[in-house]
């Protein structure tokens, strides 16, 4: 498939989310311009995003939702199952481990590991806490496709040069710093601090109009 640019990916994304909303209120069909008020784009947008991938809809009767969410599914990868590991089963990784929407939209949590040999032993719905030199074992029997980090800052670069080395090429990391991966390896970083601040800039800059 064709490189697509990642803002074209997260308006693929926040269409599906919609759509399947759409649907769940018994819709059946919708037009480029109720896409694009729910995506905060424009119809051109909207048509243009999709194009990239083929021809969907007809003129003057829009999109099937049915369709079109069979459709962004396939191509942002969601018609398949994804195993998930989570690295950390604090707060942050408790909570992601009983998130239900993993499970909804394709990934499947198969492994969580922490050091704290308080959290081992514990379930995280129906998944038990193993140890942390459990970790590589795991991703050879298991073959997850995707780490998540939750693990202290000072911690998450050994994480992350432990599940690259075991095979694993796509990592989300919620600790607060910046990680370094080789090439081939695709690093996702959720920073909360960062997006509070900018939620205040953007209150602040709001009271300043």
């Amino acid at each position: 498939m064709k490189h697509i640019a990642e803002p074209t990916v997260r308006r693929l994304t926040g269409y599906l989310r919609f759509l399947e909303a759409f649907d769940a209120d018994g819709h059946e069909t919708i037009s480029s311009g109720e896409l694009a008020r729910a995506g905060g784009t424009t119809s051109a947008q909207v048509r243009k995003d999709l194009s990239f991938f083929g021809s969907f809809g007809k003129r003057g009767l829009g999109y099937g939702v049915k369709d079109l969410i069979a459709s962004l599914r396939e191509i942002l990868g969601l018609d398949t199952r994804w195993p998930v590991v989570i690295v950390g089963a604090g707060k942050i990784g408790a909570a992601l481990a009983q998130y239900r929407g993993f499970g909804t939209h394709g990934f499947d949590v198969v492994g969580i590991y922490d050091t704290d040999p308080a959290r081992v032993g514990t379930h995280l719905s129906g998944v038990t806490v193993r140890a942390d030199h459990d970790l590589e074992g795991d991703i050879a029997a298991l073959a997850p496709r995707i780490a998540v980090l939750c693990v202290p800052g000072e911690a998450a670069q050994a994480a992350l040069d432990r599940v690259v080395a075991a095979g694993i090429r796509a990592v989300l990391n919620f600790a607060p710093t910046s990680l370094v991966a080789p090439e081939g390896v695709t690093v996702r970083a959720v920073n909360m601090a960062t997006e509070l601040e900018v939620l205040a800039y953007a209150l602040t800059n709001e009271a300043r109009d």
